[in-house]
């Protein structure tokens, strides 16, 4: 089962002490509201870490994201490199929540896609302003338009991935160590 609903989640989650839950948002969306016990881990530290993640994790594992995408990544990651049993959570917290799910809230902050539409949007319109008076300036938003369609033939986000860098998404840094030590299972050293 490579996708579960929020209800098959919940269940699992309550009725499965193994079950683990995997949030690969960044620092910040993860403090603004996440998943009780669920344990951060970036999706760009799943990427360096997949060797240690794939050893080490134990049991079931659920993949939370915002909506789906980046999780969906990170699950086939650890799928190709050799874990089963991993799970996206369909919808991510946009579905959980909806689902008046428990969640853990602290700081509000501003979804990644929510950023990526503000940044894009806003350097769509100042171009295609500017293109009044310097018709080159077109060619700014046509390259944004072009990202964009690249973004969601392919499922990753370049922009999205340098916004996820930027000290306001990184506020409080993630402990790699202690994240992954949590994946081991019961019987790994």
């Amino acid at each position: 089962m490579s996708h579960i609903d929020t209800a098959t989640a919940r269940a699992l989650i309550t009725t499965d002490p193994g079950v683990l839950v995997v949030d690969v948002r960044t620092p910040s969306e993860f403090e603004s509201a996440h998943i009780d016990g669920a344990v951060n881990l970036p999706l760009d530290q799943v990427d360096a870490h997949l060797r240690r993640i794939v050893q080490d994790a134990g049991g079931r594992m659920v993949l939370v994201c915002q909506s789906g995408g980046r999780a969906e990544r990170a699950r086939r990651a650890l799928s190709e490199a050799g874990l089963p049993g991993v799970a996206v959570l369909d919808g991510g917290m946009n579905a959980w929540i909806a689902s008046g799910a428990p969640v853990n809230r602290g700081r509000p902050r501003w979804p990644l896609e929510r950023q990526v539409r503000l940044v894009a949007g806003s350097i769509v319109l100042v171009s295609a302003v500017t293109s009044l008076w310097v018709p080159a300036a077109v060619f700014v938003a046509a390259f944004v338009g072009a990202g964009l369609t690249v973004a969601a033939l392919t499922g990753t986000c370049a922009m999205g991935m340098l916004l996820a860098k930027l000290p306001y998404n990184r506020a409080g840094e993630v402990d790699v160590e202690a994240a992954v030590a949590r994946l081991r299972g019961p019987s790994a050293p």
